[in-house]
């Protein structure tokens, strides 16, 4: 991905050129760039967006409520012109600008009870979580105080902004915005990498099984590239299944006791590696979180 400006050149711009190029990070508040502008120059890209998130804690209370309430609702169908392109995006990303009826009710009781109770809307990393993710998370922050939630606020928005200016800012010290999946399958019978095993990967959802992924593996048992990466893993429940009856009967043993091997397994940790490894005969198999 080819970001728009470089760290060095960010540093030598006047004060209002620094604002128009990042001032569009944190949600209409072009204001916390122009407070970070005074603060040059950063040595890496995490300095500078640490930077920015001083200037939104240090903000008066009042005008830090402004800036959290200008943040949009999530999945709701009222098509504001005031919603940036990046909120839209993340929104779209997980399809909480197309939710079914069901959904949308949900969703719509959710927002309510949470604007009622802390006078401003439920913010969260979306890019960081499932569908199923988001709604337990605000099923469990309903419960928090208002002092709680604020800062929960603030914390999901420097999740979300920081997303935002990797995409924008290349340089050093940028922080670790991806994570990567990863799987090896290994024939324990003869000994050797397991190639051609058909490799499906899905999200499982409370009411849905999505498919995500369908790949195959290679000489050296694994996939060509990562089954998920360059981008944060989706906090979630997942299955991967393992076409290994197939792979055995190629292999001249149509006696296989294994068919389709399924592999469920959650994902807690947006910014990690996750591998997934099989180790199977053809009449059993085990797995484990590699590294």
């Amino acid at each position: 991905m080819t970001v728009p400006f470089t760290l060095d050149r960010l540093n030598a711009l006047p004060a209002a050129g620094f604002v128009a190029a990042v001032g569009d990070v944190f949600e209409h508040a072009p204001w916390v760039a122009a407070a970070a502008a005074g603060r040059r120059p950063f040595a890496t890209v995490a300095a500078l967006h640490a930077a920015m998130l001083d200037a939104v804690r240090a903000a008066p209370p009042a005008e830090q409520l402004a800036f959290i309430c200008a943040h949009p609702e999530l999945g709701s169908r009222v098509k504001r012109a005031d919603i940036t392109a990046d909120s839209q995006a993340e929104q779209g990303s997980l399809g909480l600008d197309r939710l079914s009826e069901e959904e949308f009710v949900r969703f719509s009781r959710l927002n309510a009870a949470y604007r009622e109770k802390f006078g401003f809307p439920f913010i969260i990393c979306v890019r960081r979580h499932t569908r199923d993710s988001i709604l337990q998370n605000f099923e469990r922050r309903l419960a928090h105080n208002e002092n709680d939630e604020r800062r929960t606020a603030l914390d999901e928005i420097g999740l979300i902004t920081r997303l935002r200016l990797v995409a924008k800012v290349d340089g050093p010290g940028r922080p670790k915005t991806d994570g990567q999946l990863s799987t090896h399958v290994l024939d324990a019978l003869d000994g050797i990498p397991a190639q051609g095993v058909k490799i499906s990967l899905y999200e499982i959802g409370a009411s849905a099984r999505g498919l995500l992924v369908q790949t195959a593996t290679n000489a050296d048992g694994r996939t060509d590239k990562p089954l998920l990466t360059d981008a944060p893993l989706r906090i979630g429940t997942y299955e991967m299944t393992f076409d290994m009856g197939e792979y055995f009967a190629s292999r001249g043993r149509a006696a296989s006791f294994l068919g389709t091997v399924p592999v469920r397994f959650a994902i807690a940790e947006p910014e990690a590696h996750y591998h997934v490894p099989l180790l199977t005969t053809p009449f059993g198999y085990t797995t484990y979180r590699g590294s």
